[in-house]
């Protein structure tokens, strides 16, 4: 097993109590230098180069639905390149989580590498835990660039502060129905909307599952490589899925669990 930037992944930096304030408050958080400036080339060279080898879309962007255009997503790296394992089981990254949750351990749902190519299309509102059938709200996601992205107009992911305490407020996945019904639902609550000006590479954003999000479309001429890696709280129970998303979920990222048993499968491994 390599050492290298082992301390960049699993010493532990304190986060402050405004940070954990701000997060559950609005939903969402920014935290700068999650990861060291030095050890970015390497890990995005890694996830890059998985990505890249497991990415299965083929077909041009003009040729895909609104999902499609949004991103390229490839899933569960950590189970291909044992690099991408070690930064997606990183104690740093997962103690942050559970700091941020207010929990002593987290386990692993998946991670997802999310590229947003150049002229790719924007990410329609959604929320995530719509996917997830667990029994906890205690859920995040770490959305960390890994490459610079100067501003909104490179897919700055975008929030509706506050948006979490509601719980799921539709039953849309990503989609235009989902983008037309939480614009809607956006504008009549009133939720300030907030992104970050810029992001350096191993900066990292952190929301609720329930968080309602999306991103604009990439107007650069460079790829927007992002890593994120979702957390839930140890203890957190498989619940009966809801939809065809959820059921897709539970075979998929929960190895078929039975609702009602723990989400402790050999892919959700607890990380403290």
């Amino acid at each position: 097993m390599t050492t290298i930037h082992a301390s960049a992944l699993n010493d532990f930096v304190p986060i402050s109590d405004e940070q954990k304030q701000e997060f559950r408050e609005n939903g969402h958080t920014l935290i700068r230098n999650v990861l060291a400036t030095e050890a970015m080339p390497y890990f995005q060279q890694v996830i890059g180069k998985a990505a890249h080898q497991h990415n299965e879309e083929k077909r041009k962007i003009q040729d895909r639905d609104t999902y499609g255009k949004a991103f390229l997503q490839i899933m569960n790296l950590w189970r291909t390149d044992e690099e991408v394992k070690r930064f997606v089981l990183a104690k740093r990254f997962a103690k942050i989580a559970a700091d941020l949750l207010g929990v002593d351990n987290v386990r692993l749902y998946h991670d997802q590498a999310l590229f947003k190519e150049p002229g790719g299309g924007p990410t329609p509102w959604h929320q995530d835990q719509n996917y997830w059938p667990l029994d906890t709200t205690n859920t995040v996601t770490m959305w960390m660039p890994l490459v610079d992205i100067p501003n909104a107009d490179m897919g700055m992911l975008t929030f509706a502060s506050g948006s979490h305490r509601a719980g799921n407020a539709s039953g849309h996945v990503i989609s235009d129905e989902s983008e037309a019904e939480f614009s809607k639902y956006v504008e009549e609550k009133g939720f300030p909307i907030s992104r970050p000006s810029h992001m350096r590479a191993g900066d990292a954003t952190w929301h609720y599952g329930y968080t309602i999000h999306n991103a604009p479309g990439n107007s650069s001429n460079r790829m927007r490589e992002v890593m994120t890696v979702i957390y839930f709280a140890d203890g957190a129970r498989v619940t009966a899925p809801q939809h065809q998303w959820q059921e897709n979920d539970r075979q998929q990222w929960l190895m078929g669990k039975s609702a009602g048993s723990l989400a402790d499968s050999e892919l959700n491994p607890a990380l403290l």
